[in-house]
């Protein structure tokens, strides 16, 4: 099976500036395509013989959920290794995890800590990769938002995005998404939690503004979201970090001074009363539960695309 999946040049989606612009406008296109047959209760599986294999480091429930639902609808199969079941680099070489897993299915979802575990299992694979998530970038996330956006309010070029909390792997990839797609992002974190730029590598810093006073981050924005203040793995940081983030939470006030249409997102899961209030997360400006389905929309138009191209 897998071999045939290489009639096309072999694409990993790492990262959020391994597509085009003109490749994410495919994509979204096809998202709202696959939706729609989901919504209707037709079936659409052009995938049927295909297998993906899901490697998670990191636990997660919409990630999996949103991955091995829509394989199936797609008409593959799916197999779930977790930590237990497959140690990146610690049972065996990364290169010979790839070599190996790679020959046995079409495609390899990972779910993991490092970039350069995903960076480096990629580089020894014969299959097209997916990154789940990992410290670094979370680009499945991003393709699922914007694409949320799109479904709410059109396209997302030339809108502003505020970003509100830690400097993290979805702040990243926000980042690159704007540089790529033509918008803007307001950034604000607390002082010790900047994104870094020498992870991001955007091309233009017009895409960016970063604002110590996350109440002038959302001054305007058409998009306020936000993030858990301590992500997975930084745990031991967690008293600190409510600390450093205590004026950081998006509320009502913040939602106010964006513009009157403004969306909420939140890639959950979400802790109201930290970074978000419930008032929020829970009010007619949120678009969440839309935002948490969409990751399966969204991941089944870029399987499609990585598997079969642009159709």
């Amino acid at each position: 099976m897998a071999t045939n999946a290489q009639a096309l040049p072999l694409r990993h989606y790492l990262q959020f500036t391994d597509l085009t612009a003109d490749e994410y406008a495919h994509l979204f296109k096809r998202a709202a395509f696959i939706k729609a047959k989901f919504k209707a209760y037709e079936k659409y599986q052009p995938l049927t013989d295909r297998t993906l294999a899901m490697i998670f480091e990191k636990a997660s429930t919409r990630t999996r959920v949103s991955f091995e639902a829509g394989m199936y609808q797609l008409g593959g199969s799916v197999v779930h290794l977790t930590t237990g079941d497959s140690q990146l680099g610690r049972a065996e070489p990364i290169e010979d995890s790839a070599r190996v897993i790679s020959r046995m299915v079409d495609l390899v979802m990972i779910r993991t800590y490092g970039q350069d575990k995903i960076e480096n299992f990629a580089a020894h694979s014969r299959v097209p990769v997916i990154n789940g998530l990992t410290n670094e970038f979370h680009p499945c996330q991003i393709l699922a938002d914007i694409f949320t956006y799109i479904e709410h309010r059109g396209s997302i070029q030339g809108k502003t995005v505020a970003w509100v909390g830690d400097g993290n792997n979805m702040a990243n990839t926000w980042l690159q998404a704007a540089d790529l797609l033509g918008f803007k992002v307001n950034l604000s974190t607390p002082s010790g939690y900047e994104v870094d730029p020498s992870v991001v590598g955007v091309r233009s810093a017009a895409s960016t503004q970063f604002f110590k006073d996350p109440m002038q981050a959302c001054e305007g924005a058409d998009l306020v979201t936000t993030d858990v203040w301590t992500s997975m793995g930084y745990e031991a940081e967690n008293e600190a970090r409510k600390k450093a983030f205590a004026d950081w939470c998006v509320d009502e006030d913040m939602m106010k001074i964006a513009k009157p249409d403004a969306l909420f997102m939140h890639c959950l899961p979400a802790h109201r009363g930290e970074e978000v209030s419930a008032e929020v997360i829970d009010g007619p400006q949120s678009v969440v539960w839309d935002e948490a389905e969409n990751r399966m929309h969204a991941q089944k138009a870029l399987m499609e695309f990585l598997l079969l191209g642009q159709i």
